[in-house]
């Protein structure tokens, strides 16, 4: 063979470019699917994890709002104070969670009724990766007020 026809390179033909590439095309493909079904998970368990987060968050304060409506009527009635009755408060703020579903705790100190709330999230795509579920607290308080009246004229 002449020494010009060995120093020549070989025409490139699709097919043996095609079986020259020994797997490194589909390493990438491989690695780049990987990373977009992480980045789908992330997106779509982060958005439905924060979408549970702000409902345990509305709960609570709804629950707090409830317990807050129990108002000590012979305290109001005597002196016209507004003070909360402890314990009706707790019960129909805990009332209000076991009707929304939620599980949380109820604290009652002087006239502010606090909730916390706990969810629990499940996972849809995260739990591939080995996060089965998302945990997501709300809080809320409330206490009462006196409403206003509107005087006729």
């Amino acid at each position: 063979m002449p020494a010009a026809a060995r120093h020549r390179r070989p025409r490139w033909r699709p097919v043996e470019w095609w079986r020259a590439e020994e797997g490194r095309v589909t390493a990438f493909v491989l690695a780049l699917l990987l990373g977009l079904l992480a980045l789908t998970g992330l997106s779509l368990d982060g958005g439905l994890a924060l979408a549970s987060k702000v409902c345990a968050g509305g709960q609570a304060e709804s629950a707090a709002r409830a317990g807050a409506q129990a108002l000590d009527l012979a305290a109001y009635r005597a002196t016209g104070t507004v003070r909360l009755d402890p314990g009706r408060a707790r019960e129909l703020a805990q009332r209000y969670l076991a009707a929304a579903g939620a599980t949380g705790t109820v604290q009652v100190a002087g006239d502010t009724v606090t909730v916390e709330v706990t969810a629990a999230y499940r996972t849809q795509l995260l739990s591939l990766a080995g996060i089965d579920e998302i945990r997501t607290h709300g809080r809320g308080s409330a206490h009462p007020q006196r409403g206003v009246t509107a005087v006729e004229p």
